[in-house]
C-alpha cells in the first residue's frame, strides 16, 4: 500500500480537509471535490467514474439550430410557459416514433432538464390527494431525486429491487401501495446506477398496480433507448423503448437531452403527461395551488411558472431540431451513444480480470446490457472501504448505498473515461489486485 499510484498521504490529507470520514456518507459532489483536490496536488490524472456526465460531443444539428435561434433574437423574448409549439409537436412525434405511445402536444412540456421536470412532478403528485403524501422509489436510483423531496419537505419510502424482479415485484409493491399513502412511484429505465432494465412483465405489474391504487408513475427516461441489446433507434419501427405507458394512463415520462443527445449543458428536457392525466382535475390541486385543479395546468401555470418562468428559449429550438432529425431518420442518435456500451464492455472485463465482481449482473434471467453504468464490488471490502482504497490507485466512483441500494459495492460511470486511459486503468487495477492479494496472504 506504500507504493500506490497516488501518494497515500495526499489522499488522506484531502479527505480530512473535505471532512470525509466515511466514504459511505460522501455525495457525488463530495467525491468530485476531493478528487479535484487530489489531482491538483499530486499532478496525476484520475480514472473518473463518479459522475454521470456525457462524454461525447453534442449533436451538431442541435448546436446549429440554437445558434440560428439566438441570431434571430430568441434571447430577447420570454419563452411561453408551455413551450415552443414546434418542439411540443416534435416531442409528440418522437414519443410515438420511438415508444409507440400517443400523447398530444399539449402534454409535452419542456423543462430545465429532467431535474426540473421531476421537481415539478413531485410537487404536483404529492398534492393530488391529501391522504397520499409519500413517493415510493423503486431503488437503486438517482440520489438527487430524494434530495429534491427533502428540500420540499415531502415524504418518501424506498426498497432495493435486487431481490424482487419479475413477478416478485407485484407482492413487494403491494406491500407499500396497500397502506394507501403512496401518491407516486418512480424508477429509471435503463436504471441509474445498476443499468437493469425492467421487462414487459415488470412494467405491466407497475401499470396494473398504478391503476388499482390510483397512483401516478414517474418514469425517468434519462437514458432513453440506451439498452443496446435491442435496436431501439429506428423511428416508427419496433422494437420500441419499453414503457409503463402501455399499461396505465397514470404516468408522467421524463425525457432528458443530456445523455441521448449529449446536450447536458443547456439544461433541456421534456416532461410528458398522458392525455388523461394532463386533463384530470384534482380538488386538492386547486386548493393547494389555485387555478383549475387540472394536473397539466397546475404543472405548467402554477409550478413551472413560479420555478423558472419556462425553459431557455434557444435550447428549445435545439431540442426541437434534434427531435425532428431523429423523427425523420436523418439523425441516428443511438448510433452515436453506443460508444458507452463498448467502453463498458471493455472496462467490465478489466475489473473482472482483477478480482472484482459485478453487483447487479442480470435482468431476471438474461445478462445485463453494457451501457452508461455498471456496478462492482471486491471480496472482503465494503463499498465505502473499496471506494477509499481505489482513491490511492487514482480511480474514483460512488458507493451504491448513495443510490438506495442495499448491496455493498460501487457505481462506475464510463462516460468520462476515454479509450486512451484504458492502459492506465488496467495498470492501476492490476496494482490494486497485486497489493490486496499480498495483504490477504500476510493476514
Amino acid at each position: 500500500m506504500e507504493n500506490t499510484p497516488i501518494n497515500k498521504q495526499i489522499v488522506d490529507k484531502q479527505l480530512e480537509y473535505c471532512g470525509i470520514k466515511n466514504m459511505a456518507d460522501a455525495t457525488i459532489r463530495d467525491i468530485v471535490r476531493v478528487v479535484n483536490l487530489i489531482q491538483e496536488e499530486s499532478g496525476e490524472k484520475f480514472i473518473r467514474m463518479e459522475m454521470g456526465v456525457p462524454g461525447l460531443r453534442p449533436a451538431k444539428v442541435g448546436i446549429e439550430a440554437e445558434k440560428k435561434a439566438l441570431e434571430e433574437g430568441a434571447a430577447s423574448a420570454y419563452p411561453m410557459l408551455e413551450g415552443v409549439k414546434a418542439l411540443k409537436e416534435e416531442g409528440s412525434r418522437f414519443v410515438k416514433n420511438f415508444m409507440n405511445i400517443d400523447i398530444k402536444p399539449e402534454g409535452i412540456v419542456p423543462t430545465v432538464g429532467s431535474m426540473q421536470g421531476g421537481y415539478a412532478a413531485f410537487m404536483a403528485i404529492g398534492s393530488c390527494d391529501p391522504k397520499k403524501d409519500t413517493i415510493l422509489f423503486i431503488d437503486p436510483g438517482f440520489p438527487v431525486q430524494k434530495t429534491q423531496l427533502e428540500v420540499m419537505g415531502q415524504k418518501y419510502e424506498s426498497f432495493d429491487v435486487y431481490n424482487y424482479r419479475g413477478e416478485k415485484l407485484r407482492e413487494k409493491l403491494e406491500e407499500f401501495l396497500a397502506k394507501g399513502n403512496i401518491a407516486g412511484m418512480i424508477y429509471s429505465n435503463p436504471n441509474n446506477p445498476a443499468w437493469i432494465c425492467f421487462n414487459e412483465e415488470e412494467l405491466r405489474i407497475i401499470g396494473e398496480l398504478a391503476n388499482k391504487y390510483d397512483t401516478i408513475v414517474m418514469e425517468d427516461l434519462a437514458y432513453f433507448a440506451m439498452d443496446f441489446r435491442s435496436d431501439l433507434g429506428k423511428p416508427g419501427v419496433a422494437p420500441y423503448q419499453p414503457s409503463v405507458a402501455n399499461y396505465t394512463d397514470n404516468y408522467v415520462l421524463m425525457i432528458s437531452s443530456s445523455k441521448a443527445f449529449s446536450y447536458a449543458g443547456q439544461r433541456i428536457g421534456l416532461l410528458c403527461m398522458s392525455d388523461k392525466l394532463y386533463s384530470r382535475k384534482f380538488d386538492n390541486l386547486a386548493k393547494r395551488f389555485g387555478g383549475t385543479g387540472e394536473f397539466g395546468y397546475t404543472i405548467i401555470y402554477r409550478i413551472i411558472y413560479t420555478l423558472s418562468s419556462g425553459t431557455a428559449h434557444s435550447a428549445q429550438y435545439a431540442l426541437c431540431a434534434m427531435l425532428k432529425a431523429a423523427n425523420e431518420g436523418s439523425f441516428d442518435f443511438i448510433n452515436d451513444v453506443k460508444e458507452y456500451g463498448e467502453r463498458a464492455q471493455i472496462m467490465k472485463k478489466m475489473f473482472l480480470e482483477n478480482g472484482f465482481e459485478l453487483v447487479y449482473d442480470t435482468d431476471v434471467n438474461v445478462p445485463l446490457a453494457d451501457g452508461f453504468y455498471f456496478t462492482v464490488s471486491y471480496p472482503g471490502l465494503t463499498g465505502a472501504e473499496l471506494n477509499k482504497e481505489l482513491l490511492y490507485y487514482g480511480i474514483s466512483a460512488i458507493c451504491l448505498n448513495e443510490t438506495g441500494s442495499l448491496k455493498e459495492g460501487l457505481r462506475a460511470c464510463v462516460s468520462q473515461i476515454s479509450r486512451d486511459q484504458f492502459k492506465d486503468l488496467e495498470f492501476r487495477l492490476k496494482e490494486f489486485e497485486k497489493h490486496h492479494q499480498l495483504e490477504s496472504k500476510l493476514s
